[in-house]
């Protein structure tokens, strides 16, 4: 099964504020960026759409297949990072919580959140039901993380190497699994 996977575009959030699985708003250049990525997208064929339900991954997914019934699925939202949701990575910084996630961040799970291996195997038990249906090719609307997390279950990408790759905001991604 061939999946193509779509960043969500830009956000309207100031530069080094934690966002995570807050719904905030895209930025003013949505319609742009969503041009882009429909011009990548259009030419591939799929048999099924899902998105994250966040507003960011659902608008854009609305808008490139709008005659599509499109499967929203919370396993798809970005890593939840709890108590630091919407706080300045600079304010968190020093924290002995920020340090031990950042020494560790594949492990430790950040203050009422989750780490990145909680993302992994929210993915992981998305694919797996994904498996279950006949399909030849679906397309995914998500988050930087969750395209990181595919490469880790899809290519064996290590979950330390996997923020090493950048994943712009309106890629497009493809990957391949078995059904």
């Amino acid at each position: 099964m061939k999946i193509i996977a779509i960043r969500h575009t830009r956000v309207d959030v100031p530069s080094g504020v934690c966002y995570g699985q807050s719904d905030v708003c895209l930025a003013k250049t949505y319609d742009e960026e969503m041009a882009a990525v429909k011009a990548q997208a259009d030419w591939y064929q799929y048999d099924a759409v899902y998105s994250s339900p966040l507003t960011r991954c659902r608008r854009l997914a609305e808008d490139l297949f709008p005659r599509e019934t499109i499967v929203f699925d919370d396993r798809l939202m970005e890593l939840n990072f709890g108590s630091w949701e919407m706080q300045k990575w600079n304010d968190i910084d020093d924290s002995p919580e920020a340090q031990a996630w950042f020494a560790d961040f594949v492990r430790v799970r950040t203050p009422n959140g989750e780490s990145f291996q909680d993302q992994i195997n929210r993915t992981k038990d998305f694919l797996d039901e994904l498996r279950q249906h006949p399909f030849q090719s679906v397309t995914i609307v998500a988050h930087g993380g969750i395209l990181r997390a595919l490469d880790c279950l899809i290519n064996g990408t290590s979950p330390l190497d996997a923020f090493q790759n950048k994943v712009d905001y309106g890629q497009v991604l493809e990957f391949s699994i078995e059904s």
